[in-house]
């Protein structure tokens, strides 16, 4: 464990907890109240236009004089396939159908990669935010070694030891150790590898042992004592997700906190039928109909999840939420419905008991 306080001193944290980034829930709200309390609060950029990151980033340092984290998608791009998407799209009709409306006549890529967006790029370099994460892969070593040279801290996600020692051949200064308890997208930096789907608690163990960088344990953390046990078993802090979905900071709507409340939430899923890649969220009837036996495979990612989302618009003017991409975690029945900073200080006391 003494690998802790390095790391809080280095980003000036008092609480060894960071909300994970979470695309489509993150908030400059809930970063702000997290960074406020103690912790690292998170922002996911990789799902809109640099021009909105610079929002998100303006209106997160309106509310917080802390540091926060700045994450990214470093996918490769998509390989479109016409007759694949269309495949998938005639799969689909009936779902449309249902809702009164015809498949889409084509689908885009709707989340455009870190990698080569050099505006992106730019936009870090130029309001260097204390820290910035990779998720799915890495940028050039020479991004990573420009971004600490602005003086910004660099985390990237690991879910085995071969991207663990990509990240640290890469100069990166830490690893987001994601286990297959994690909600939302699986890290995994080549979709097509083998997955060994590691525990968080195993693959920390695996890691400990094998690099200096300092560990963020993530996946299926939702209490104080889930924090304490990750940092027993060598991380420097817990990466926590779900846990702050039910938060009134963040922008998950009615239908995806009212399932997280109930059995649903016992019942969650890795998938790639929602976006193209494997992500963990609460089961409902687009897994079910996407994985039913015979399927074909889904378009690749994030072609598939343009798909999902124009067939969750089409439902959600009905109040249907079956067709929604709800990410959740398997510690999601933990889930516990307060504030951002109370949630952060109940995390605290739990770890202190």
């Amino acid at each position: 464990m003494t690998s802790i306080q390095p790391f809080l001193d280095r980003l000036g944290l008092q609480l060894p907890i960071i909300q994970a980034p979470m695309a489509g829930v993150s908030t400059p709200r809930m970063a702000a109240a997290v960074s406020n309390a103690g912790g690292l609060g998170s922002l996911a950029i990789g799902a809109g236009t640099v021009a909105q990151a610079r929002q998100v980033i303006a209106d997160t340092r309106a509310l917080t004089d802390g540091p926060f984290n700045i994450n990214v998608f470093c996918h490769a791009p998509a390989v479109r396939d016409a007759r694949r998407e269309a495949a998938w799209l005639a799969h689909l009709a009936p779902l449309f159908a249902e809702l009164g409306a015809s498949v889409p006549v084509e689908l885009d890529e709707i989340y455009a990669t870190f990698i080569g967006n050099d505006a992106a790029f730019d936009l870090l370099l130029e309001q260097r935010p204390a820290v910035v994460s990779f998720h799915f892969g890495l940028p050039t070593p020479q991004q990573v070694q420009a971004l600490r040279q602005a003086g910004i801290y660099t985390m990237a996600t690991a879910t085995n030891l071969r991207e663990a020692a990509l990240i640290e051949q890469a100069g990166v200064d830490a690893i987001v150790a994601q286990g297959v308890e994690a909600g939302g997208h699986r890290g995994v930096f080549d979709p097509q590898a083998p997955d060994e789907r590691h525990s968080t608690s195993v693959l920390l163990r695996l890691l400990a042992g094998r690099t200096a960088l300092p560990l963020i344990a993530a996946g299926g953390i939702m209490d104080g004592r889930g924090i304490r046990a990750a940092l027993a078993l060598g991380a420097a802090a817990a990466q926590l997700g779900t846990a702050f979905v039910l938060c009134p900071e963040s922008s998950a709507n009615a239908g995806y906190r009212a399932n997280l409340k109930s059995e649903r939430a016992s019942a969650t899923r890795l998938t790639s039928v929602l976006s193209g890649r494997l992500a963990r969220g609460m089961v409902n009837r687009l897994i079910e109909h996407g994985e039913a036996p015979g399927s074909p495979p889904p378009a690749d990612y994030p072609v598939a999840y343009d798909a999902a989302k124009q067939l969750n618009a089409l439902a959600s003017q009905h109040g249907n939420s079956e067709f929604a991409a709800q990410w959740a975690g398997q510690g999601a029945p933990l889930a516990r419905e307060m504030g951002a900073e109370e949630l952060m200080l109940t995390l605290a006391r739990e770890m202190a008991r």
